[in-house]
């Protein structure tokens, strides 16, 4: 493959892609409404002080907003109880007004977090984590996928990557990201029909498999760690990471930073994703979508 030099870097622009796409979703939502449904209702927990977290769920109320949803937020510190989260969660399946809902991760270290995921509903679970759901996705079965590898699938889409027979290393297992990216990327269709490699912190030589990949997903937390001497030529790169990283040169005293060294590897690539402004802004559109969806089934049921 000839050299790619930083000119023929493509930028997978998510910030660009999820506006388009919330004004695809508010006509939908106008065409709801128009039709005498209720506009789709999404709600938040949010546990603590996390400045990440509340940055995030900030931007999911204000995306609610600009699709026509409704939205609400719920807020409680970070010494609530195992006890008083269920019963919020029990409270929000429970609620006809709700379409869906979260609960925003990471959680205080004292809460179980896989417990509060397996008491949320299943038909209500647009976040896509639970076990119902990712067994779905498992199956190749309707359900609904988690937001970030969904936003992932519908970037490459839109972008009109071809990925048909290209070889995926995915870095991170985690159930959030890395394994349910893994199984879409090896299912039938397009995008998808990828050969996968799933590497993790036991990985031996992550470099030479990186190396090997295709299309490459960073999706650890670690800044920076990928480098362009792990990257080939030619590459696809779409790096999940976001890390706040101490800067006391920068406004806000912090720089977010994702998994990939951008400066380092961009180069290298036929297409790359920026933090912030890449997968991040897809998240937040997915979840939209599939809690327009959950509205839609609700009213079907």
């Amino acid at each position: 493959m000839s050299q790619t030099t930083m000119q023929d870097t493509r930028i997978l622009d998510g910030k660009a892609l999820s506006e388009t796409m919330k004004g695809e979703i508010a006509d939908e939502v106008k065409e709801w409404v128009a039709a005498g449904h209720p506009a789709p209702h999404l709600a938040a927990v949010l546990i603590g002080e996390d400045g990440a977290s509340r940055t995030y769920v900030d931007h999911k109320v204000r995306s609610c907003a600009r699709v026509g949803f409704e939205s609400t937020l719920i807020q409680r510190t970070a010494d609530i109880t195992q006890e008083e989260l269920l019963e919020i969660v029990h409270g929000l399946n429970d609620d006809p007004s709700i379409d869906g809902f979260i609960v925003q991760l990471p959680l205080p270290d004292h809460l179980d977090a896989q417990a509060v995921i397996e008491a949320v509903d299943p038909a209500k679970d647009v976040d896509g984590f639970h076990p119902v759901n990712m067994g779905n996705l498992a199956l190749g079965l309707p359900g609904f996928v988690p937001a970030t590898p969904a936003g992932i699938m519908t970037m490459l889409e839109r972008s009109g990557i071809d990925t048909q027979g290209k070889h995926a290393v995915v870095i991170g297992r985690s159930s959030i990201v890395g394994t349910p990216m893994s199984l879409l990327l090896s299912r039938s269709g397009q995008p998808g029909n990828c050969t996968v490699t799933l590497c993790h912190s036991r990985t031996v030589d992550l470099a030479g498999h990186c190396r090997e990949a295709d299309i490459l997903v960073a999706a650890v937390g670690r800044p920076e760690m990928v480098k362009a001497d792990m990257v080939k030529e030619g590459a696809i790169v779409i790096d999940v990471g976001i890390t706040r990283v101490e800067d006391p040169t920068a406004k806000r005293g912090y720089r977010l930073k994702g998994d990939v060294d951008y400066a380092d590897v961009a180069p290298r690539c036929s297409w790359i994703t920026p933090v912030p402004g890449g997968v991040g802004p897809m998240t937040i559109v997915s979840l939209l979508r599939n809690t327009l969806t959950a509205a839609r089934a609700k009213h079907r049921a």
